[in-house]
């Protein structure tokens, strides 16, 4: 399923595109977010996380080096499918 997003027209490719995502605070979460980041563009991510004031919900931000518009929209759409994740910017 396409996007059609115009990033391809924004962003100069290969470059560092950084993915935020917030869902449910559970350590599963970052393990199927990473998951689904190395089936699209396998490497070694250390993801920041931020926990929210009551501790229910975790924003993670992940820097992943992209090589094309496909590519980003495959991993947001991935990335939203997951069941703990909430947002996705």
């Amino acid at each position: 399923m396409a996007l059609n997003t115009k990033f391809d027209e924004l962003l100069e490719f290969p470059c560092v595109f950084a993915f935020k995502v917030m869902g449910v605070a559970d350590p599963k979460l970052m393990i199927d977010v990473i998951a689904v980041i190395q089936r699209h563009a396998p490497g070694d991510y250390a993801p920041t996380v931020k926990e929210s004031s009551k501790g229910t919900y975790q924003a993670l931000n992940i820097p992943v080096t992209v090589t094309c518009n496909e590519q980003i929209e495959s991993i947001y759409s991935d990335i939203s499918a997951l069941e703990l994740v909430r947002h996705i910017l």
